[in-house]
């Protein structure tokens, strides 16, 4: 959605400037949320954004072998260990943001007996839950993620879509991604401001293990668009619950939503750059977003006229059969964006909301009954008749047209109203 599309922008955006490269990387470590689907969604959405990973697209997934060794190294050091308690007597054995947890009765296995129940769990012995590989840090700690947290689980029954079958057990998130970035040499590692608490435990694992290189993890507001939902969660609702058409459905904040409704890449990039990063909560009104689209398409759509209520209008000093081609720029600041032709004729129509018999205030420019008003790259036209139906309703308007008004202000003429007609 566009707060990851905020991401994307300024990792891949960061390594431009400072001419760095950045990885394209999936943290696909939970298979019974991974779907193929949004690996192939996500690729699109970076590319359509304009950025390109070239060779450097990589899953946690690739990693699988490393991290188990790694996971063994941590036993070996006597800093990680199997833990036997149920996931509701571990949230209880956690504790609180106000009071310490407790060890678990597990926590003081031997190194030899950690490792042989490690093995085990990789080699299918045990079923989904019944055993947690912990790393054993500090239960009494003030931030909560270092109270001996996850590092390996018990999935069965489970097709990834990158290993297939080949693992009964996943690393969790914490452990996976501190550790892939080092294996793949990342200097700085950005994320949002919820991972600020967990960056003392990313940091305790590269501390503990032989890697290759120390990351340097760091942290930005999310981005929160004014009026906007932005929650996996609700959004999954959306797409499940046939509210909407899908991801790409125009309404949804998504970037495929955002392509399909017409916003140009560049256009979010812009937004990007403008709302800036920081650490403090980053509010931003809906309004900076279509200005942003507004000002892309200004500079780069070519431009066509259109009449959402056509009211008919009659130039009855035109010739009757004629018909003119007018050649008119496809844009009024840029030559390079060509011109085209148009019709003009006898008849044709304008805007029901470009005419009005008396004008309201004198800021109306548009044409009134006895006024002037020129169409766009064309003819000054005067509204001599207003011809009604049996209930009153203007259904034609009989004008005349100035022939030596075609891209011409003759003098003494001041016509300062411009519409559409078609």
């Amino acid at each position: 959605h566009i707060g990851h599309a905020k991401s994307i922008c300024l990792n891949f955006g960061i390594a431009e400037d400072y001419g760095g490269t950045c990885n394209l990387r999936f943290d696909d470590t939970n298979p019974h949320r991974e779907n193929i689907e949004f690996v192939e969604s996500i690729k699109q959405d970076v590319q359509w954004l304009g950025y390109d990973w070239g060779d450097r697209l990589f899953y946690a997934s690739d990693y699988f072998e490393q991290l188990y060794d790694y996971a063994v190294q941590l036993i070996k050091k006597g800093k990680a260990y199997v833990c036997d308690l149920s996931p509701e007597q571990i949230r209880e054995y956690r504790g609180t943001l106000t009071e310490p947890g407790r060890d678990s009765p597990y926590r003081n296995r031997s190194v030899e007996e950690n490792l042989d129940l490690f093995a085990r769990m990789r080699a299918g012995e045990f079923p989904d839950g019944a055993r947690l590989l912990r790393a054993r840090i500090d239960m009494a700690s003030p931030n909560i993620n270092l109270r001996d947290p996850g590092i390996y689980r018990i999935r069965h029954g489970v097709v990834h879509h990158q290993t297939g079958a080949e693992w009964c057990i996943y690393p969790m998130y914490d452990f996976t991604h501190c550790l892939s970035d080092a294996i793949e040499g990342i200097t700085h590692s950005l994320c949002t401001l919820e991972f600020e608490d967990h960056r003392p435990l990313y940091d305790w694992f590269l501390d503990e293990l032989q890697t290759p290189c120390h990351p340097r993890q760091i942290e930005f507001s999310r981005l929160v668009l004014e009026h906007t939902v932005t929650s996996k969660r609700k959004l999954t609702q959306l797409v499940e619950e046939g509210f909407v058409e899908g991801w790409d459905d125009p309404r949804m904040p998504t970037i495929a939503g955002m392509r399909r409704r017409g916003y140009p890449p560049t256009a979010i990039r812009d937004f990007c750059d403008r709302i800036g990063v920081t650490k403090s909560d980053n509010f931003v009104e809906m309004a900076l977003l279509e200005n942003c689209v507004r000002d892309d398409l200004n500079r780069t759509a070519p431009r066509r006229m259109a009449v959402l209520h056509p009211l008919k209008v009659v130039l009855t000093n035109y010739p009757e059969g004629k018909t003119e081609r007018l050649t008119v720029p496809n844009h009024p600041q840029d030559d390079s964006l060509g011109t085209r032709e148009l019709s003009f004729a006898r008849e044709l129509y304008i805007d029901q909301a470009d005419f009005m018999e008396v004008a309201p205030n004198k800021k109306f420019k548009r044409l009134v009954s006895g006024g002037e008003v020129r169409l766009r790259n064309a003819y000054v036209i005067r509204c001599d008749e207003v011809i009604r139906d049996g209930l009153g309703e203007i259904i034609e308007l009989r004008c005349s047209y100035d022939p030596a008004t075609l891209g011409a202000q003759p003098e003494g003429r001041k016509v300062k109203g411009v519409i559409h007609w078609v």
